[in-house]
């Protein structure tokens, strides 16, 4: 192999490997809060917190499928106000009230207190949100496309 085709099949391997790095998007799950974000590795997340008025815990599951952030599921102790009546219960024996939802989301916006213990539980780890905050703060999670290089670099606490 002469010197040339070597160049030329070096810089298109160069080429490649610099595409799939920085131009190359990827949906991810990422959390903002003040002036910081972190970003999930995981497609899927709950949010937990303690019912305010029941003092009862709630969860809701949520999941990137393609690059689209979904309300799949959420379960709580018992009705109450505002808790939706429309979806499907799913049977269990956890103790838990399970409804199916299934309901596209441009972002999840959240206030945090520490007074309901809002958390975010990934496969990995239990992320209390009301120790890294104020009281009262919000946090938004969303789907953004990030480069694979981004994400290798970024902080994920997932």
């Amino acid at each position: 192999m002469n010197k040339s085709k070597m160049y030329v099949g070096g810089g298109m391997i160069l080429f490649v490997l610099l595409f799939c790095l920085f131009g190359l998007k990827i949906p991810t799950i990422e959390v903002c809060y003040g002036n910081q974000s972190f970003f999930l590795t995981s497609n899927d997340f709950q949010l937990g917190w303690i019912h305010s008025v029941e003092k009862e815990p709630w969860f809701e599951t949520y999941e990137r499928k393609g690059g689209e952030l979904y309300l799949t599921s959420t379960k709580f102790k018992t009705f109450g106000a505002g808790v939706p009546t429309e979806n499907r219960i799913i049977k269990s024996n956890d103790g838990f009230i399970h409804m199916s939802v299934n309901r596209k989301m441009s972002e999840v916006t959240v206030t945090v207190s520490e007074n309901v213990k809002t958390t975010l539980y990934t496969h990995e780890n239990i992320i209390p949100l009301y120790q890294l905050m104020d009281d009262y703060e919000t946090i938004t999670v969303r789907i953004v496309k990030i480069s694979l290089w981004g994400r290798i670099r970024g902080e994920s606490i997932d």
